[in-house]
């Protein structure tokens, strides 16, 4: 779901630190000694100095550059922590731990192509069903999922799930994956799954209701947001779904409602004010929407249907250039939506401008008619990332 939705509480991945030190090394055992105990007493500052002393008489010793690489990544400084793992790496190929910890820092610094790219072959090397197998088919399956790479994802996720009966977190995440890879019946697995963790989750069912309305069944798609609601008021986007659903149904009375009650849990909830001031405008109370639509252009300038909304009702109050400044700013955002089109037509037609009129009627009728943007595409815009995992 949107940036409220998309894993409100993070999936955390514990991943120990898993550098071997054990290995025989060339640097002297003082030194080496001090570092770590500096390192065992999280003092980061004197442990970096310390590692990089030992650098000084042993300029080619792997475990130091190796350590320099876990510290910066515990200070979340991960492309530091890169470069000194790749140096590490370079120095011993084989140091064990080392690529494992090199792909968390690339997937905490939010370079999951490479990140995956780190994990997959560890996978081959490990037993199918360790623990370190499993915490790693995690992070394949979120940077897959951070990527919006979401049927890749899906599988990961799903093994990952099955491993761990009692994680809604990750069968939240293997939902989202199935939904926006259009596997409805891998949610539906899913959301039935989490009704037996939790037989009151909202969220799974919002899932399933974003599911049905995909597959066009809108009665059972409202049912399911209807029960959301029921089950958590107070969840985000419960009743901003449930305002969309009524709102398509043009349901305009009760989807008044849903949009008001989003809007008391989350005053700056701009989709329910854009919403919510288009179904003002269709129950005629225009003075009402004018209001609204007006705040959602200042706070986000960047939604069609306010614009079009406002260029609609200045030009049903006469303002005709305010309506045609509107009315461009909804064809630049939305060129592809026929109503836009036509409606900036008429508004060219009445103030006799008669060659950007029979322009604008031609795009309009050179256009297949838009279908209304389905749930999924209000309430589920590409995750920004994945959930971090938790460094200890």
């Amino acid at each position: 779901m949107k940036k409220t939705l998309h894993l409100a509480s993070s999936l955390a991945v514990a991943m120990t630190a898993s550098i071997c030190l054990a290995q025989a090394n060339s640097a002297a055992p003082n030194q080496r000694q001090n570092a770590l105990a500096f390192e065992q007493q999280s003092n980061n500052t004197a442990a970096e100095n310390a590692w990089r002393s030992v650098l000084k008489s042993h300029p080619a010793d792997a475990e130091s550059y190796a350590h320099l690489g876990l510290i910066a990544a515990r200070q979340e400084h991960y492309k530091e922590a890169i470069d000194f793992y790749r140096k590490a790496l370079a120095l011993k190929p084989a140091f064990p731990g080392l690529r494992l910890n090199l792909g968390l820092a690339l997937f905490k610094g939010g370079d999951l192509k490479e990140a995956i790219a780190e994990f997959k072959p560890l996978l081959k090397i490990q037993a199918a069903e360790s623990p370190e197998a499993h915490r790693i088919t995690i992070l394949v399956g979120m940077a897959y999922y951070g990527l919006g790479q979401f049927v890749e994802a899906a599988p990961y996720l799903k093994k990952a799930a099955a491993h761990d009966p009692q994680n809604l977190q990750l069968r939240l995440a293997l939902a989202h994956s199935c939904l926006w890879s259009k596997q409805y019946q891998c949610v539906f697995d899913v959301y039935h799954e989490m009704l037996t963790l939790n037989a009151d989750s909202a969220e799974a069912d919002m899932l399933a209701g974003e599911a049905e309305d995909e597959m066009k069944d809108y009665d059972a798609a409202i049912a399911q947001f209807r029960a959301a609601v029921k089950a958590n008021p107070n969840q985000p986007d419960a009743h901003f779904g449930l305002g969309y659903l009524l709102w398509t149904q043009k349901q305009y009375v009760e989807a008044v409602k849903e949009f008001q009650a989003e809007l008391a849990n989350n005053p700056d909830h701009t989709q329910s004010q854009a919403y919510l001031g288009d179904t003002q405008m269709q129950l005629n109370n225009p003075e009402a929407a004018r209001r609204l639509l007006e705040n959602v252009v200042r706070v986000a300038p960047n939604l069609s249907l306010p614009h079009l909304d406002l260029g609609i009702l200045y030009a049903d109050a006469g303002r005709q250039d305010d309506a045609l400044r509107e009315m461009k700013r909804a064809a630049q955002i939305a060129p592809e939506e026929v109503d836009v089109h036509w409606r900036l037509a008429r508004l060219y037609k009445v103030m006799g401008k008669t060659d950007e009129a029979k322009a604008e009627f031609e795009k309009a009728s050179n256009l297949h008619k838009s279908e209304n943007a389905d749930l999924l595409h209000k309430m589920s815009p590409h995750p920004d990332a994945p959930p971090i995992p938790a460094e200890k």
